[in-house]
C-alpha cells in the first residue's frame, strides 16, 4: 500500500512563506495548522531566500527551474560536441598516418 504525496502549488508555497514572515506565529505553528510535514515550509522559505526569481523556486511536479533546464541541455550539446570533435581527431591521426 502506498501513500499518496500531498502536491502544493507554487502559488499556495509563496503564499505560505509570506504569511510565515509577516506573522507572528513559529514555523512548526504554521506547519501544525496547515498539515505540512515538519521541515517543509522551512525548506520552502530556504529555496526562496536563494532565488533570484521567486517563480521559478517551484516549477512542480519534478520540472526544473527554467534557467537549470536550459543549463542541462547545453551541458548536453557540449558533450555531444566534444565526443564528434575528439572522433574527427581520430579521422585525422588515421588519414595523416596513411600519406606517404
Amino acid at each position: 500500500m502506498s501513500v499518496k504525496r500531498k502536491r502544493y502549488s507554487p502559488q499556495f508555497k509563496l503564499d505560505t512563506v509570506q504569511a510565515y514572515e509577516q506573522g507572528d506565529k513559529s514555523i512548526a505553528q504554521w506547519e501544525r495548522e496547515l498539515g505540512l510535514a515538519k521541515g517543509l515550509l522551512r525548506r520552502w522559505r530556504r529555496g526562496l531566500l536563494g532565488a533570484s526569481n521567486p517563480t521559478e523556486v517551484f516549477p512542480g511536479n519534478g520540472n526544473l527551474p527554467e534557467s537549470e533546464a536550459r543549463i542541462r541541455q547545453l551541458e548536453r550539446e557540449n558533450a555531444q560536441l566534444r565526443m564528434e570533435k575528439d572522433i574527427l581527431k581520430k579521422v585525422l591521426r588515421i588519414y595523416s598516418k596513411d600519406a606517404p
